[in-house]
């Protein structure tokens, strides 16, 4: 029993051949007719001096008359390719100037959107950006019953530095130490700058709390390693040191702001009994 045959699979379309290509390849044509509108004036120049000088046949005047229509058609195609082809450049243009224009309000609006997510001092994650992170992270750890952490970063003496160096030092100092907290970080972890000199780091899938305490020793080491600041022309070595409160999905709240509390409240009470860190209650 014969079976309908399948139709024929369409042939995907050719991609559209860029117009500068095309413009190239029109110029070639329009260099060929021009060199063809030379050879038939150089033919038709030759056919009047035959018959300027009498020595023409019967048939030159009217080959003459051709060549000479001939010679006005390839002239006027031409000019008349010329005058696209200056369209086709103006268009090149047009598009080539778009384009620099749509790439620079490409990468300004991807800067004005990095900008409205990081702090711009330190260069970390803000407080919107680590609350929607916090929020995505609760979802999944409810979805797979994962534990996650959120642990509360406070510089203790920060604030001498501003007194003694001024807010300039103060600022490398928040850059330094925001760069060892982000070399600290594991790739699925967010650590942010929640504001002044205080820092929030978002852990998730935690194991138990023995991974928490070694993590947040190591945090606090980071933290702790000398500061160079440039003062007045002189270097001069600070170590600022931080207390860490820790707060644990569920144990401590199943909402951002619970967690981010429980963990606040965690840190003053490390910062209270000079305890390095300490877990919420």
């Amino acid at each position: 029993m014969a079976t309908n045959p399948k139709p024929p699979t369409p042939a995907s379309p050719r991609p559209a051949r860029p117009l500068d290509q095309v413009l190239g390849q029109n110029e070639h044509v329009e260099g060929l007719m021009a060199a063809s509108a030379e050879d038939l004036a150089a033919v038709n120049q030759t056919l009047k001096d035959e018959l300027a000088s009498g020595n023409s046949g019967p048939g030159i005047e009217p080959a003459l008359e051709k060549s000479e229509a001939a010679e006005d058609k390839v002239q006027e195609a031409s000019e008349r390719l010329s005058d696209m082809n200056q369209a086709l450049k103006d268009e090149v243009r047009e598009r080539s100037d778009l384009e620099t224009e749509l790439a620079a309000v490409k990468e300004q609006g991807e800067a004005d959107r990095h900008a409205s997510f990081h702090d711009l001092l330190t260069g970390l994650p803000n407080r919107s950006l680590f609350n929607d992170r916090l929020e995505h992270g609760l979802a999944q750890a409810h979805r797979h019953g994962w534990t996650l952490a959120v642990m509360f970063v406070d510089l203790d003496d920060f604030k001498s530095i501003n007194d003694s160096y001024g807010h300039e030092a103060g600022d490398a100092v928040l850059q330094t130490i925001a760069n060892r907290l982000r070399e600290s970080t594991r790739t699925d972890d967010t650590v942010s700058r929640h504001g002044g000199d205080e820092f929030l780091y978002l852990l998730m899938e935690v194991k138990d709390e023995a991974d928490l305490r070694v993590i947040a020793g190591k945090l606090i080491e980071a933290i702790q390693a000398p500061c160079d600041l440039m003062v007045a022309g002189q270097r001069i070595r600070r170590r600022v040191h931080a207390s860490i409160g820790i707060s644990l999905f569920p144990n401590h709240g199943d909402t951002a702001e619970a967690l981010i509390n429980r963990a606040d409240g965690a840190m003053y009470e490390a910062k209270r009994n000079k305890l390095g860190y300490a877990f919420a209650t």
